[in-house]
């Protein structure tokens, strides 16, 4: 069972020990090598488990398009979670102008402007450009992995700043994204409970900002288009770790992705938190994982 530990406790065992570093701003770790180990072979044991999807393989970077971004419509639906990269783009004199305001303690990101680029907002979503047009009968598969960031400091170590999503998403018929949503709902039961975690199904919805989220947010627990994988990292509630979802044509109308047959393609994906599942497991075990148990340690090292 994990340990009977506050989120607080838990973080501060894991700067104790030295698998997680301290930056000075909540929510944001240098990660060990320990830690590392085990993200790594829990991405192993989720790749494992699509390898009959016989799906292209892609890591996609931290930052994406700006204008992809914006096409994902997550800016209308969480602007409170996204990252937004700016650079200096000025003369000698702005440069001057820059310093002095450093110098005297100023806001010297006034002087900046922002780039092309900004953060991640989902493992997916730089996924979708690349499929615009009409796809093959039968649809699309990919295992895609990438850092994503959400403006959410917390003491939490579940609560991360940025992480990993490794996901599996299908794009295709309508009742092609539910099945692919379903199967992969109960694949990641068996993986996660596999590895001896506590987990099991809710139903449940994004954070999405404001009156009119709170609406989308009813909206999709009703229609269960999202279903999370719940298991215990401390005493303070249950945390997800890893989510399926159907997106319905969210992505695929404004992306112009259409089905062979010609009809606005729907899309469905299962997003493995590999941070927040590594962590799970440190609880659930213990923080030396060289004396977990055997039957673990061969499904992440075999």
């Amino acid at each position: 069972m994990p340990a009977s530990r506050s989120a607080e406790q838990f973080r501060s065992d894991l700067l104790s020990a030295g698998i997680l570093l301290d930056t000075g701003v909540d929510g944001l770790y240098h990660r060990s090598g320990t830690f590392e180990r085990i993200a790594r072979g829990v991405e192993q044991r989720a790749s494992a488990a699509g390898a009959d999807q016989h799906a292209p393989l892609y890591y996609f970077p931290a930052i994406m398009p700006r204008t992809v971004f914006e096409r994902t419509d997550y800016l209308k639906s969480f602007p409170d979670l996204i990252g937004s990269i700016d650079t200096f783009v000025g003369d000698d004199n702005d440069h001057t102008a820059l310093l002095q305001i450093a110098e005297a303690g100023g806001d010297w990101t006034e002087k900046l402007t922002p780039a092309e680029v900004v953060m991640c907002s989902a493992a997916c979503h730089p996924l979708y450009p690349s499929l615009t047009g009409r796809i093959a009968e039968g649809g699309v598969r990919v295992e895609c992995q990438g850092f994503v960031f959400r403006h959410e400091p917390s003491l939490d170590p579940a609560r991360m700043q940025t992480f990993r999503q490794h996901e599996f998403v299908y794009i295709g018929e309508p009742d092609g994204a539910v099945a692919h949503r379903d199967l992969w709902l109960q694949r990641g039961l068996d993986v996660l409970s596999g590895l001896g975690l506590e987990v099991e199904p809710v139903v449940a919805n994004d954070p999405f900002f404001g009156r009119a989220g709170r609406m989308l947010a009813a909206n999709q627990r009703d229609t269960t288009l999202k279903y999370e994988i719940v298991a215990p990292i401390t005493t303070d509630r249950l945390t997800a770790i890893s989510s399926a979802n159907c997106h319905q044509d969210h992505f695929g109308a404004p992306f112009g992705i259409e089905t062979s047959s010609g009809s606005v393609a729907h899309t469905a994906c299962i997003g493995f938190g590999l941070e927040r599942i590594t962590l799970a497991l440190l609880s659930r075990y213990g923080l030396d994982p060289d004396g977990w148990p055997a039957e673990v340690r061969n499904q992440l090292w075999p």
